[in-house]
Parts: C-alpha cells; structure tokens; sequence
C-alpha cells in the first residue's frame, strides 16, 4: 500500500462539464510529483452531460493505467445531489474525503504545471506544527497575474490577513484533514450560500496557517459564477452575511485598518437592513465601532433602500 501524502481535491459543480476537462488535465500533469490524489466532484444537479464527462474521464484512468504504480495514484470520486448549492456540496464532499489534506478547487479553477510540488514542499516543510490548520497559496489569473498582494507574514490567521495585513484576492487553501473536518460551511434559514470566510475566521481561533508566495491555482471567472453576482448573492443570502458581520464586530478589532472598519460595519447595517433584523449596539465589541455604527445607521439604511429596494 502506498504511504504517500494523500491530498483530496474537493470540486462542487454545476452546468460547468466543458469547463472540468482543463481541472482535469492539470490533475494529471501534477501526480508526477509522488503524492497520492483523489478527486471528489459533486454534481449539484447539472442538466448538461457533466456525469458522463466525468465518467470518461475514469474510463480513461482505467484504459491508459495511470494508477501503475505506487508512485502515481490517481482516483476521481463522483457524487450527485439534487442542486443544493456549493456549500451543501462542499460539505458533503468533506465527509466523504480519505485524504490527510484537502483543498477545493472549483470548476472553472485549475492547478499550475507545478503545483503539487509546491504543495508537497510546503507539507514537508511544516510537518508537526500542531497548531496550524492549513497553507495558503496564492492563485494567479489567466494572464499570470495574482489575484491579490502576496502574503506580508509567514504566519498568521485569515482575519488577520484580509482585516489588518491589507490582504486582497482570492487564495488557494490546502487545509490539514483531521481539522478540516471539525468545521463545515454554517447556512442560514435555509439559504444555499454563504462566504467561505465566516468558516475561515471560526477556524482562526484556535490555529493559524502558514502563507507561501507562490501560485498554485489558475482562476478564470465565469459570467454565471458567485464573484461576478454578488449583488445577487446578497439578496438571497441577507441572513448568512448578516451572521458573518454580527460575528466579525464581535472580534477585537486592535489592528484592523480603517478601512476594513468601515467595510465590517457598512455591509453589518446593509444586511441589517436587508434581514429586518433590530439595531443592536450590544452585538458590538468595540466603543469605536459603536460610534461609527450610529453615525452611519441612517446613510446605510438609505443607500441600501436605494441599491436594493
């Protein structure tokens, strides 16, 4: 039996088959490297032909024998659920993961020639620090650029990164399994979506990861895709943000930019707003974000009547 590091790659996807071939191939490129990869996709209900895709993609898994030997192994999971939504998927996909670390990949993502180098390097340098939940990677675009700053400390929290380090972007996250499974993508009253970061920051509070400056994803957004309808997303999904705020300006916020300050408290009245929920100064932590909260109260909830009717 092998006793290679395995990494579980988690891919929720929907309507996006002609998209899943590039995820694919850059799986394949990248098991040279000696690590052991399965890949987990959960349908969310597509109507095209995502399943018999992904059913070749098997076939041909079988017929050229990738998995010869012990050094290359390769196993690509497929499961279907009714449409749900991502975060339903992702958290089903966790459960059904077997590999020591996990990382999620969406459809229209795919991993660099060298990835998995990358990864395995990173692994075996941090190897027996307990207090560390996972490595983060930077993902670059299309045209090699980065989808943000790199990374300014080594160590550090998710919050910290975004709230005080002046982190922009998206980035890639290969978390230790074991803790991992500990957490799940909380949704409110029955919404299909909420921010990844509302897992992240519950996490940072008993670990922290560790940051390397080098790419390890390639993004290409699509048209139909989470990031380019956010405003959608926020009127189906008011309670899970609401949620997210509410726990964000109950954190000490000893550090944070001002910046992020106004960001944290202008989108906690948006949604305030948006969930009917009652004004509450006591669900804020700190005096200055109390203050700044009821001077721009009344502005926010004008401009939200305004931008979301």
């Amino acid at each position: 039996m092998s006793k290679n590091i395995k990494i579980s790659i988690l891919t929720p996807t929907y309507n996006r088959a002609e998209l899943l071939k590039n995820l694919y191939n850059s799986i394949l490129k990248n098991i040279k490297f000696g690590l052991d990869i399965e890949w987990l996709i959960m349908d969310d209900g597509s109507t095209d032909d995502t399943k018999e895709i992904v059913q070749n993609f098997q076939d041909q898994l079988f017929k050229n024998d990738i998995n010869k030997s012990d050094e290359n192994v390769l196993e690509i999971k497929y499961f279907y659920q009714k449409n749900q939504g991502k975060m339903v998927a992702i958290n089903k996909l966790v459960e059904e993961s077997t590999g020591d670390f996990i990382i999620d990949c969406d459809s229209d993502d795919y991993f660099t020639n060298n990835a998995f180098e990358i990864m395995k390097k990173a692994i075996e340098e941090n190897k027996g620090k307990k207090d560390i939940y996972g490595l983060c990677f930077l993902k670059f675009d299309e045209n090699g650029n980065s989808m943000g700053n790199n990374f300014k400390k080594k160590k550090t929290t998710m919050f910290d990164l975004y709230f005080k380090e002046g982190e922009t972007g998206e980035k890639a996250i290969l978390f230790k399994s074991k803790i991992r499974k500990k957490y799940k993508h909380e949704l409110e009253n029955g919404e299909r979506f909420v921010t990844e970061a509302r897992m992240y920051h519950k996490m940072d509070e008993k670990y922290k990861m560790i940051c390397i400056n080098k790419p390890i994803m390639i993004c290409e957004y699509q048209d139909k895709g989470y990031t380019r309808n956010i405003i959608k997303q926020f009127k189906e999904n008011p309670f899970g943000y609401y949620k997210y705020f509410e726990e964000i300006l109950q954190k000490d916020f000893k550090g944070v930019t001002f910046n992020k300050r106004l960001y944290a408290i202008k989108h906690y009245i948006l949604f305030s707003h948006l969930t009917k929920s009652k004004k509450n100064l006591s669900k804020i932590r700190n005096i200055e974000n109390k203050i700044l909260f009821l001077i721009l109260y009344l502005p926010g909830v004008l401009k939200t009547k305004k931008k979301f009717g």
